[in-house]
């Protein structure tokens, strides 16, 4: 993980940020493979994303176990509609809730940091 999205954030660059973590995202749809995980049982399907100097960490939990999809800004696409953000990554991909003003102002961090990085920039 560490070699695809780098060591996680010091705690100065977080300060900086202002925060990595998104708060408690709604899954409303994902790929298959993502899906068949979170339908093992009867828990409602959330999501964090953690940024990292060079990608994302998504997490969900699924029969106890916690699940990472891990996200280079390289392959990274995020989408927005209406009422959702997806994020695609590689061959998978998650649909979030969106419309809260938290959710709004990490997705726009996010989006900062992704642009960030692609201009040749080093990672914070």
């Amino acid at each position: 993980m560490i070699d695809l999205v780098g060591h996680p954030f010091g705690l100065s660059e977080r300060f900086r940020l202002g925060g990595i973590g998104s708060p408690k995202l709604w899954i409303t749809e994902s790929s298959p493979e993502i899906r068949a995980l979170l339908e093992l049982d009867n828990n409602l399907d959330t999501c964090n994303v953690e940024l990292r100097p060079s990608g994302i960490v998504l997490r969900f939990r699924s029969l106890l176990e916690t699940h990472a999809l891990v996200i280079p800004f390289r392959q990274l696409s995020l989408f927005r509609s209406r009422n959702a953000y997806t994020l695609h990554g590689a061959a998978h991909f998650v649909r979030v809730r969106a419309g809260d003003r938290a959710v709004e102002a990490f997705f726009r961090k996010l989006q900062q940091q992704k642009a960030f990085c692609s201009v040749g920039h080093e990672p914070f």
